[in-house]
């Protein structure tokens, strides 16, 4: 029942990057890195390293029974851990000593969600650019076309749908900027042993973090972050303010798209956003789900800023909580960036209904507001700064892409 809930309000990547099978394959492939580093600095025999990449198969588990398990045993990674020593137990029983091997829980977790967010990141990277282009090309195209401005849920004076879509882009393609960076620095290797010092690996530990980090794709963290989750939720809190700069469109595009305004809808498609009985009614559903989003995401950024005062060298209770916060808010963030991607580009633009809401206000007003408020130079100037704005956004597109 939760998925067909969760569903609809996200995208099937999201999903399926954090599923179950997705999070075991993932702990599975930071085992498979350390046996092979430590061998390669001769923490463990060549022959244990091999045996247990080889049982590091996510085919040769019982994925739905290691999510049974993991609710007694206090973490996914304790019933994983002893299902894969005793696999590997049954083809080299030396090598079973030699299963996560200085590592603990912690490590294989964090790191297994470091991996799944990456490739999250990417896909809402990949919804994220042709959103900001159809923007830019709305914005473009529509950078002289008048609409009112609203102030306060109120007809103002006059601008136009570009600079209105223009502004629409600009906190996207921050967000971008920030998301880059704030992943540059969260998505680090997660080992520290124990207590975070990597005792039983002695002077090689560093070493073997380098190799397995180097393998996985990840940074190289100064030192273990088990309880300094400070870049982590950093990432976390772009990730909500992302998801709020595309709420802020959906909500424009929701207004715009009621039928006493009629100026911007969605575009039709079949089985999206029709009324179950009035035909005359067509539901802006991209706005829809990316609104929920927008409500949803400052609940999860704010549960993981909540567990930010974690204890000691390892937290109870906190961690766990952070890990349940997490997945739900990548896919809202996706969630949101997909439906708009897929509506934004076929936006049926009104013109002419724009003109009309404009002169109705124009003409309930005296001559002198009139010619203030309302002059044809408004709409000329707010069209130059379309244009200028959406080049230095092309401009800054084209650097972040070269970058």
């Amino acid at each position: 029942m939760t998925a067909l809930f969760e569903s609809f309000l996200s995208s099937w990547e999201a999903q399926e990057a954090f599923s179950e099978r997705k999070f075991v394959e993932a702990m599975l492939r930071f085992e498979a890195a350390l046996a092979r580093s430590q061998a390669t600095v001769g923490l463990i025999p060549e022959s244990s390293a091999q045996s247990i990449v080889g049982t590091c198969k996510v085919e040769l588990f019982d994925v739905p029974k290691v999510v049974r398990e993991s609710g007694r045993a206090g973490s996914a990674a304790i019933p994983l851990i002893r299902m894969l020593k005793g696999t590997v137990a049954l083809f080299n029983p030396e090598a079973a000593a030699h299963v996560h091997f200085g590592s603990t829980s912690q490590d294989v977790i964090d790191t297994a969600m470091a991996l799944l967010t990456r490739d999250a990141l990417q896909q809402i990277e990949r919804d994220l650019d042709p959103l900001v282009d159809a923007l830019l090309a709305l914005a473009e195209r529509h950078a002289a076309t008048p609409m009112l401005a609203r102030t306060l849920l109120q007809p103002a004076s006059v601008t136009s749908l570009g600079l209105k879509c223009a502004g629409w882009a600009a906190p996207l393609l921050r967000s971008r900027r920030r998301l880059r960076e704030g992943a540059r620095q969260a998505l680090q290797l997660q080992l520290g042993g124990s207590v975070g010092t990597l005792a039983e690996m002695g002077a090689r530990g560093a070493e073997v973090a380098t190799l397995m980090a180097r393998e996985l794709g990840l940074a190289v963290p100064a030192g273990p972050w088990h309880t300094q989750r400070d870049e982590w939720v950093a990432l976390g809190c772009e990730l909500g303010i992302l998801t709020g700069s595309l709420g802020k469109i959906a909500k424009d595009m929701a207004l715009l798209n009621q039928y006493e305004v009629g100026e911007v809808m969605e575009p039709a498609a079949q089985g999206r956003g029709g009324s179950s009985s009035m035909p005359h009614k067509r539901n802006p559903a991209a706005a829809m789900v990316a609104l929920a989003a927008a409500q949803r995401a400052p609940q999860r950024v704010a549960a993981l800023l909540a567990c930010m005062p974690q204890e000691h060298e390892r937290s109870l209770g906190l961690w766990q909580a952070e890990l349940a916060e997490w997945p739900q808010l990548l896919m809202s963030a996706h969630g949101s960036v997909r439906a708009l991607a897929e509506a934004v580009p076929g936006l049926r633009v009104d013109a002419q209904r724009m003109r009309a809401n404009l002169d109705s206000v124009r003409s309930s007003q005296p001559d002198e507001a009139a010619r203030a408020w309302f002059a044809p130079e408004l709409a000329e100037h707010a069209g130059r700064m379309a244009q200028a704005q959406a080049c230095a956004m092309r401009r800054e597109m084209q650097a972040q892409a070269d970058g």
